[in-house]
């Protein structure tokens, strides 16, 4: 045969081909097997493979392989069946070559699908010397004979069910009865491995031992190779299963666990035949960490009192598998209605969401779309789909207690829970990627699952399924995209359906089942919500037909929130203030991104959901990152400007300036939230936009003031009276100084801006004081009047003399008092000062005066030191307030970030004459890394103080964003606090998570705050 006929044929190395069918070993096949041959899924590998095998049933003599090779043109002969084999599966085509004796395997058919799970267990037990019949078997072969025994017994058995696949018309429709071959094969091999582990233990007889299989074993869905997930439960064998045992069971658990490693070693391990599966008992009772068996009477008390909602859907799948079987059923009796209570469990919905987590979490790099079992659209997103409407729907409707994913989609399709045609679709693109798993595994009989990218094996895949490269590629894609849309179809859709709209193949829920799925993924008051949705959808108008189509996806996103209630509530309340602006529905109709965003947003503040109400169009920033990254002070300052010298009063400048700080606040919020900006950007956003409000406000407040007097016009070139040249026509320099964690571009979303106010002469000579005074007081009436969102209030307590004190001091004056009079604690306050607004020379001057205060020229004395010390003792003494926890105070607790700003502020003080380079910042976490890189500070307990402030600041701005205030505590409800830790660290916060942090860190920061603001006393 030419090696043009074989490529036509199906061959790709033809010259090998060409070679290899001149072998005498296949003097028997015709032209015709030939192309039955290239038929094949892989024709060179089925015809390495026939080569292989031939030569080897000859050597043996245990096989005339001529009538084989003869039949391999007859469609329904064992020749041909044993070259799809070959052409599918090298494993299996290595067996074969070293076991021809079991040639005849490939002959059984269909039939091998219809064996009883029994006849297979004898047939495994046999293998080993074990009787069937006996209570507990044993093997009698030794311990290395037994295990090669058992895999050449498993892989003649594995031969049989592959040949019936491979074979079938429609590998889909026998899919499910390939799977539960493979696990009946699995149950008969624990039992064989049992009897194999009760020959190497010493004892066994007074042990009941009964394996569960747990999941796609024990919804006998198993792969062809797979993990086998078992749980195994133990008992005294001379006492009846339930009854309670006499003395302790502590020798009965310690065989019991070393027959569980002894079932483990006989299946993983590898000899001459190979291995079967890892056994993994990892579901069990406190999983890695617990013993390995345990009676019935403990697994019922943890499952009473410990276990998370996730284990009870993983029981979901349990069964009986092997051992003793009156065991293994008292188990299932004993479990099976905690199972069906699980959904009503307050944590059912975080344990489910960690559990799906922790699954898209074991998808590598770059693998997702190609990932059949993890990746989206995949079998796990079909079985976690019945899964969870079985949990929920199955609480009141027992035909829905089912194990295995197909029957639970066709109950739930029967029960109304599922449409007709979403079912139908869903079995069927279940039944497809299942096929496609096996394929991919038979091939080598490795643990895959995901798709290979060389075209060589995506053609032997297709092959294998009937189908050329580019349509299974195509279908393959096709199947994902409906998958991922059919998990809203089946589970949010029906939600939104109506008796007027109800067509073919959709559900209509019952008020309570809808309520049920509802409570199920998350909403604490279902009847609401569902009221919600009802308002959202009704109706014929084009909103509602929109809302129709946005509200699966925006449900579940919701669900995936921290409060799906608070954003299904705040999405109506936003819809019904923009849902008829064109541009609202057609942005979430179209841009995925904002949609998702939005509901992000909505469901994690309470803060941005009044806000948006108030400011809808902001949800067009949601679309693009480069709208939702803060403005610049320079650009806020210059929109200020250009629509200051548009309005026509003050009162309307003021209005910009409220209106621009709401707007740009909630522009910082929505960028915290969706992760565009970092929590130290967040500090320096809020900072800036406290900057340009305070320098535009002094605009509007000089002009104000400048109006009042117009015969005031000391300044030279004023020009056209404008707030421009308002100070300059009163003829003074107004500079502001910012103070505490504004000087220290530290604010959070509702701090105080402190500040100081100093005035140097420019023209107005004794004037100069009485109009700065004015300026100021015109400065703080603008910015703290009263408002709607959150009011940034200008304090200037921090002046010298405090409120006693005069509000805007003049240079030479305030050069004096801080020469002079200042306290160490007022000195201490300027390491987080700066000046924002002003003229050059009185910035330079004010900040030169400031270092000459904050900086002494020795480092600190012993006054100073004791000053400080004395102070801080005061304000742990004083102000915090009574019955506060200290180990729980955000800002004066122990630990938290007063106790930093201390210690870096005494050290700033104590080095900056030795260390010009800690002198100038007055940010805490940049003064801390200046510390440190200076040799001030050891670099662990830098990070240690970072970390511990670092989090104090951040538990602070995700309560504001939470409950639209800001706290002072670190709350003790455990909602607040799983709210904070989802926004501080995304998905994998918890509130256990954030508190055991927080306290943790805290208390390391203390003891480097006492050891070096009171010294290693403490005192």
């Amino acid at each position: 045969m030419t090696t043009g006929t074989l490529a036509r044929h199906g061959f790709g190395n033809t010259e090998r081909a060409q070679r290899l069918l001149g072998d005498p070993a296949l003097a028997g096949l015709t032209e015709a097997g030939v192309e039955r041959i290239g038929e094949t899924a892989d024709a060179d590998d089925a015809l390495i493979g026939l080569l292989r095998v031939a030569e080897a049933a000859r050597a043996e003599g245990s096989q005339d392989v001529s009538a084989l090779l003869a039949g391999i043109d007859a469609s329904d002969d064992p020749g041909a069946r044993l070259v799809t084999l070959l052409g599918s599966s090298v494993a299996l085509g290595d067996f074969l070559t070293r076991h021809p004796e079991h040639l005849g395997a490939v002959e059984i058919g269909a039939r091998a699908l219809e064996l009883p799970a029994e006849e297979i267990r004898g047939t495994l037990l046999r293998a080993v010397g074990a009787n069937p019949a006996a209570a507990m078997p044993v093997a009698e072969l030794a311990p290395r004979e037994a295990r090669d025994a058992l895999r050449v017994a498993y892989h003649e058995r594995l031969v049989e069910i592959a040949v019936a696949d491979l074979v079938a018309a429609d590998p889909g429709s026998v899919q499910p009865a390939v799977s539960a071959a493979l696990a009946d094969l699995a149950d008969a091999a624990l039992e064989t491995a049992l009897a194999t582990a009760r020959a190497s233990v010493e004892g066994h007889e007074g042990v009941r031992l009964a394996i569960l299989a747990m999941g796609k074993t024990g919804a006998r869905e198993l792969n062809y190779i797979s993990d086998v997930d078992v749980v195994y439960v133990a008992g005294c064998a001379d006492v009846a299963v339930g009854a309670p045992s006499e003395g302790s069971d502590d020798e009965m658990l310690g065989i019991a666990a070393a027959l569980c490693r002894e079932i483990a070693r006989v299946c993983s391990d590898r000899t001459a035949e190979g291995s079967l599966w890892p056994v993994d008992a990892n579901l069990r009772p406190e999983g890695k960490d617990g013993p390995l068996a345990r009676t019935l009477d403990s697994c019922r008390q943890y499952y009473t009192r410990w276990a998370k909602s996730w284990e009870f859907q993983a029981m979901l799948k349990a069964r009986p598998a092997a051992g003793d079987r009156a065991l293994g059923d008292a188990f299932i009796e004993m479990i099976t209605p905690m199972v069906w209570k699980a959904s009503t469990r307050e944590s059912f919905v975080e344990d489910s969401r960690a559990m799906r987590r922790r699954v898209i979490d074991h998808i590598p790099s770059g693998e997702a779309e190609r990932n059949l079992k993890l990746g989206p659209g995949g079998l796990r997103d079909v079985e976690f789909t019945v899964q969870l409407l079985q949990m929920v729907h199955g609480r009141g409707d027992e035909t829905l207690r089912v194990r295995d994913t197909l029957t639970g989609l066709a109950r739930l399709r029967d029960g109304g829970y599922i449409g007709r045609d979403s079912a139908a679709e869903l079995d069927g693109a279940y039944r497809f990627l299942r096929a496609v798993e096996h394929r991919l595994q038979l091939h080598r009989l490795r643990r895959t699952h995901v798709l290979p990218t060389s075209p060589t094996d995506i053609r032997r895949l297709a092959r294998g399924l009937g189908q050329d490269p580019t349509q299974f590629t195509r279908h393959y894609e096709n199947i994902r995209r409906r998958v991922r849309h059919l998990h809203e179809e089946i589970y949010y859709r029906p939600l939104l359906v109506t008796a007027s709209n109800l067509s073919d193949g959709q559900v209509r829920l019952t008020p309570e089942a809808a309520q049920s799925r509802l409570a199920a993924i998350g909403y604490r008051d279902p009847r609401r919500a569902l009221g919600h949705i009802t308002a959202l959808t009704e109706g014929i108008s084009r909103r509602a037909a929109i809302q129709r189509q946005l509200l699966p996806s925006l449900l579940e996103w919701f669900s995936e929130g921290i409060d799906p209630d608070l954003g299904l509530l705040a999405f109506r309340r936003l819809s019904d203030r923009a849902g008829s602006a064109h541009w609202y529905m057609g942005l979430l109709r179209d841009s995925g991104v904002a949609a998702r965003r939005l509901t992000r947003v909505l469901s994690s503040s309470r803060f941005v959901g009044e806000e948006l109400e108030q400011i809808p169009e902001a949800v067009r920033w949601l679309s693009r990152d480069e709208e939702l990254h803060p403005l610049s002070r320079e650009g806020l300052e210059k929109e200020f400007d250009a629509v200051i010298r548009r309005v026509g009063t003050a009162d309307d400048a003021t209005d910009v300036l409220r209106r621009t700080r709401r707007r740009e606040l909630l522009r910082v919020a929505m960028a915290h939230l969706v992760g565009i900006v970092e929590p130290r950007e967040v500090a320096h956003a809020l900072t800036a936009i406290a900057e340009a409000v305070l320098r535009s406000g002094l605009r509007v407040a000089a002009y104000t003031v400048a109006l009042e007097h117009p015969e005031a016009r000391f300044g030279e070139g004023a020009g056209e009276l404008t707030t421009h040249s308002a100070c300059a026509h009163l003829g003074i320099d107004f500079a502001i100084i910012a103070m505490g964690s504004f000087g220290a571009c530290e604010l959070g979303y509702s701090s105080d801006a402190d500040v100081q106010f100093v005035v140097a002469d420019r023209g107005a000579g004794a004037r100069t004081g009485e109009l700065a005074v004015q300026v100021a007081t015109a400065l703080q009436k603008i910015l703290n009047a009263p408002s709607a969102g959150a009011d940034m209030k200008v304090s200037a307590d921090l002046r010298p003399e405090g409120r006693n004190g005069v509000l805007a001091r003049s240079l030479a004056s305030w050069k004096e008092y801080f020469t002079r009079s200042a306290e160490t604690w007022e000195r201490q306050a300027l390491l987080r000062a700066r000046v924002i607004t002003g003229g050059e020379s009185l910035v330079t001057d004010l900040t030169a005066a400031m270092d000459l205060a904050r900086y002494p020229s020795d480092g600190l004395t012993g006054r100073m030191r004791r000053d400080i010390v004395t102070m801080k003792a005061r304000i742990e003494g004083e102000r915090l307030p009574r019955g506060a926890d200290r180990a729980r105070h955000l800002k004066l607790g122990r630990g938290s970030m007063t106790d930093v700003e201390w210690v870096v502020q005494l050290l700033v003080m104590d080095g900056a004459h030795d260390h010009p380079a800690v002198r100038g910042r007055t940010n805490t976490l940049d003064s801390l890394g200046i510390l440190v890189d200076e040799g001030l500070l050891p670099r662990a307990s830098g990070q240690s103080l970072g970390a511990a402030w670092r989090l104090a600041w951040g538990i602070r701005r995700a309560l504001f964003l939470w409950k639209d205030r800001e706290p002072s505590t670190l709350p003790v409800d455990r909602d607040e606090l799983r709210a904070a830790a989802l926004i501080i660290l995304g998905d994998e916060g918890t509130a256990a998570g954030l508190e055991e942090d927080y306290l943790r860190v805290t208390r390391h920061a203390r003891g480097i705050a006492e050891e070096i603001i009171f010294g290693e006393s403490g005192a």
